[in-house]
């Protein structure tokens, strides 16, 4: 079973802050610690900032293997130029080597379902390079993954997204793949495919 994090949760933003800031606040623990707490219990009131050092040293791990900005903008000139069938299939294979198995659709709503451990996503990525995504291809999405009683939905787009649509998308949990994640979910594969 794996663990998922609350989003909101103060180690979850640690997680996406910059490294340095837990390894502040475990120092300002430990300063804390020292000035607060008699000298026989100094020691276990330093080891209270212990956890930030980890949530730090996984946030430094993250941050210094995350490809760079250049190679980001890179991949996404790739993704860019990309037709329909090198996108779909390049797609396709990043989500089969993270584990899930792909059925194509027939259909304007959604494009692929993607099934792992007994849970269904349905993913509309066809309009991936349209200049402007609307609350229309929301509800087709979320109407399609109701029939389907997919657990969930999944848009994939490089395009501008109104707020509409992304209030939309917000209140009926469909998940958004936009250009920065879907650069590094297919760079791998564009990578290693040197394509």
């Amino acid at each position: 079973m794996k663990f998922k994090l609350n989003e909101k949760s103060l180690f979850a933003i640690l997680l996406r802050s910059p490294w340095w800031i837990s390894y502040a606040i475990a120092i300002a623990i430990g300063v804390a610690g020292m000035a607060l707490l008699p000298a026989n219990l100094y020691l276990i009131g330093a080891l209270g900032g212990f956890s930030f050092i980890v949530i730090g040293s996984i946030a430094a791990y993250r941050q210094f293997q995350a490809p760079s900005n250049a190679h980001v903008a890179g991949t996404l000139e790739k993704i860019a130029a990309m037709s329909w069938r090198e996108f779909s299939a390049a797609l396709e294979k990043a989500l089969i080597r993270q584990g899930f198995e792909i059925e194509r659709l027939k259909g304007d709503a959604a494009d692929l379902l993607a099934s792992k451990a007994g849970r269904s996503t349905l993913i509309a990525c066809k309009r991936w390079k349209a200049a402007r995504l609307g609350i229309e291809t929301f509800q087709a999405l979320h109407q399609a993954g109701e029939t389907m009683e997919a657990n969930g939905c999944l848009c994939i787009t490089m395009a501008e997204v109104t707020d509409k649509a992304m209030q939309y998308a917000a209140a009926h949990q469909i998940r958004l793949i936009r250009a920065t994640e879907l650069a590094h979910l297919l760079r791998p594969f564009l990578v290693s495919q040197k394509t």
